[in-house]
């Protein structure tokens, strides 16, 4: 049978797109009739792989296959295999489930591809963008072990907990971002159109105002004007700070110098790379990824340039007979415990669990840090808001008080 991708319409004239498995393109227009649509064009899959392949990999030009669809794709697949699926039909049942466009044409290729003789590894890497070196390599040592459904079951777990420590974070500093942006429009809100109408009544005094309240005056006048001049150079600024820290080799060195050294937030950013660091090079040795290769994919992982460059000095240092502790605890970004509990592991035999040990610690101590910072930036900002409304309030109230006494 074969993968025909078709574009039809239903009884109410409404287009449908998407793919059935057939023996041929007669019998895949039967199919779709008997299913109540009627098919306007439909073709092999494979005749649209570049397109398929570019909706996949250019991400500005279609969906995005985000990493939750690939940790599910991951898991259903995994759990197929292991209840003694094919391959091949594993995929064909993945395509009836998979609700992403982008990701059912790109499994609809690789069933193709599969069906033609190629490995699942040669399949996924035609789509580096969704299945990264990480993944492919692991994929590639579960066929050469025979042991793909337990592989793709690390996988599955490996991205369902970077996701779950990901989603904790991005709820943590939810409210405190949302809180930030009220307040803002708030104080925005009031500056632009409160204070004019109540400063107006003192355009007719003649008596000279505070300095507090001629600033608030100017201020207020300068966000009521040019609030477009802000925002425009506040987008520029925030666009030409995102090409220096992404396109540029020296911005992306600043930024992750940065990252590493801010007060409180550096701690946590650490811990994060090395959780990440650790449980990904557990993951990869626990799938029988050698230690070199596993240690050149970890470090275009853990997302910092400096972090990436001492696993890079490690692997060297490996590669000509040192332990893989000693290199990491010269470099200074790796706590104590992290180094004496990895030499332990090479010591004894058991890194990968050493490893699995070290993440599971650092992904906790990052949640932690995360909740207490959370929890006192919320009061924080909430006296910044205060003191805020306070100065408009006062540099308000105080003329007419001065007011109050001249006349009396």
């Amino acid at each position: 049978m074969s993968v025909y991708e078709y574009v039809a319409l239903d009884e109410k004239g409404r287009e449908r797109k998407g793919f059935v498995d057939a023996t041929g393109a007669q019998a895949a227009r039967q199919m779709l009739r008997e299913r109540g649509i009627y098919p306007v064009d439909i073709a092999p899959a494979r005749e649209k792989k570049e397109s398929a392949l570019a909706v996949a990999t250019d991400l500005p030009l279609g969906r995005n296959v985000s990493p939750a669809d690939v940790a599910v794709f991951t898991r259903q697949l995994a759990t197929l295999l292991g209840a003694g699926i094919p391959l091949v039909p594993s995929f064909g049942v993945l395509l009836t489930q998979t609700k992403n466009p982008v990701l059912t044409k790109i499994l609809a290729q690789v069933r193709s591809d599969i069906n033609e003789g190629k490995s699942l590894t040669a399949s996924l890497e035609a789509f580096p963008r969704v299945f990264p070196p990480f993944y492919i390599n692991m994929v590639k040592a579960g066929e050469a072990s025979g042991t793909l459904n337990l592989v793709l079951e690390r996988l599955a777990d490996f991205s369902e907990g970077q996701q779950a420590l990901l989603s904790k974070i991005r709820s943590a500093l939810a409210y405190p971002l949302v809180m930030g942006l009220v307040g803002t429009l708030v104080i925005f809100l009031l500056m632009t159109f409160v204070v004019p109408r109540i400063t107006e009544i003192f355009s007719d005094m003649k008596q000279t105002l505070p300095v507090i309240t001629l600033i608030l005056i100017g201020v207020s006048s300068f966000l009521k004007s040019f609030w477009w001049l802000i925002l425009f150079v506040a987008a520029a600024g925030a666009a030409a700070f995102k090409y220096f820290i992404s396109a540029t080799q020296s911005g992306r060195r600043f930024w992750d110098a940065v990252r590493l050294r801010a007060p409180v937030w550096g701690g946590v950013n650490r811990k994060i790379a090395i959780a990440r660091f650790t449980r990904t090079l557990a993951t990869l040795l626990q799938s029988g990824v050698p230690l070199l290769a596993a240690m050149d994919i970890v470090r275009n992982v853990v997302n910092n340039v400096f972090i990436g460059e001492v696993i890079a000095q490690a692997a060297k240092d490996v590669e000509e007979g040192q332990s893989l502790s000693a290199p990491l605890a010269q470099s200074g970004l790796f706590p104590p415990m992290v180094t004496e509990m990895i030499a332990v592991g090479e010591q004894t035999g058991s890194l990968e669990k050493m490893l699995n040990r070290i993440a599971t610690t650092y992904e906790t101590e990052a949640q932690s840090d995360v909740m207490i910072m959370t929890s006192l930036l919320e009061p924080l900002m909430i006296l910044v808001m205060g003191l805020l409304v306070a100065f408009i309030v006062f540099s308000i109230l105080l003329p007419i008080f001065e007011m109050n006494q001249l006349v009396r």
